[in-house]
């Protein structure tokens, strides 16, 4: 999905300077954070980042809660059950929609949730064993398809988004590929790094410096536009494939019930923070751009999203996890 970051960033902007969009007595007290992840990964990274800005605004601690567990599901789980009075935000990753796909999961994604919005967004790449003949996508298909007993993905796990993009790449081209799953990105691409596998799908941070020193060759962005730290590789839209721009997206999402007082609240917060030249530039070395979408686009994001993955999983006859 293409963000029109500018334009809302724009409408952001008004809202954020207009204090009848805000309850004037909100927050009376400090404001949690749940990262459904351990801490010291990239969605704690960028949390923990927001979170001081947000104090910084609207005179409150903003603190994080890592509750870790479940792919994320633990600390979805206990945000969704918090009480709806502003108090609990969840900032989670993609994974939040993924997991649903795959396995039966202690939330509901749209109904237990009054979404903010999407704070940033950063694309995979998908990259190949420098060894394989393939310089594009398509000479990658053509190899594929004349010796498939040769080929398999690597992805950070099963039911990841690097899996379930691995799997829209070959129901798109109804090629026979095997999966591999490794225990997280860093022994995914190792593993293509030395060759277990001849490609995988990775996120863009640690993918760069291995593709810069030639350890693997980037074929092709998985997002709706080129990247500044690799200029050169074209997106899958321009190596071919169409509708494959599925980024890694970060949500900012309230318990449903919450009022939509506090959500435009939180939401013109959250526009401010991510317009801080300093967040931007923090999140460009974390490889990803500012986005800013209305609660409305990241409700229908959201849906959109979900519906996608549950698509990808039929098709492909993916079996459910416990």
């Amino acid at each position: 999905m293409m963000f029109r970051a500018a334009p809302i960033l724009a409408v952001l902007a008004i809202l954020a300077g207009n204090p009848a969009h805000a309850d004037e007595k909100y927050p009376e007290r400090p404001v949690r954070l749940v990262v459904p992840f351990a801490p010291g990964g990239v969605v704690d990274v960028m949390g923990r980042l927001l979170a001081q800005k947000l104090g910084d605004q609207l005179g409150q601690n903003f603190f994080i809660e890592n509750r870790g567990g479940g792919a994320g599901n633990t600390g979805a789980a206990l945000a969704q059950a918090a009480a709806p009075d502003g108090y609990t935000i969840l900032f989670t990753s993609s994974t939040f929609l993924v997991n649903p796909a795959l396995q039966k999961v202690p939330y509901d994604p749209v109904a237990g949730f009054a979404p903010i919005t999407i704070t940033s967004a950063s694309p995979n790449i998908l990259v190949v064993n420098p060894a394989q003949s393939a310089k594009t996508v398509a000479e990658l298909v053509a190899a594929i398809r004349q010796a498939p007993e040769k080929y398999s993905f690597g992805s950070t796990g099963y039911g990841s988004p690097a899996h379930l993009q691995g799997e829209m790449f070959k129901l798109a081209y109804k090629l026979d590929l095997q999966h591999v799953p490794f225990s997280g990105g860093g022994p995914a691409l190792q593993s293509a790094v030395s060759g277990v596998v001849p490609m995988t799908f990775s996120a863009l941070p640690p993918a760069v410096p291995m593709v810069s020193s030639g350890l693997l060759r980037a074929l092709a962005v998985v997002g709706p536009e080129r990247v500044s730290a690799l200029p050169d590789v074209p997106t899958m839209a321009e190596a071919g494939l169409s509708g494959f721009d599925t980024q890694t997206n970060l949500f900012a999402l309230a318990p449903a019930g919450t009022s939509r007082t506090i959500i435009n609240a939180l939401y013109a917060a959250f526009a401010k923070a991510i317009r801080d030249p300093e967040v931007q530039q923090k999140f460009a070395v974390l490889g990803f751009k500012a986005v800013g979408t209305t609660p409305e686009q990241t409700a229908q994001h959201i849906k959109d999203e979900l519906g996608l993955w549950v698509k990808v999983a039929r098709d492909a006859n993916l079996k459910q996890q416990q």
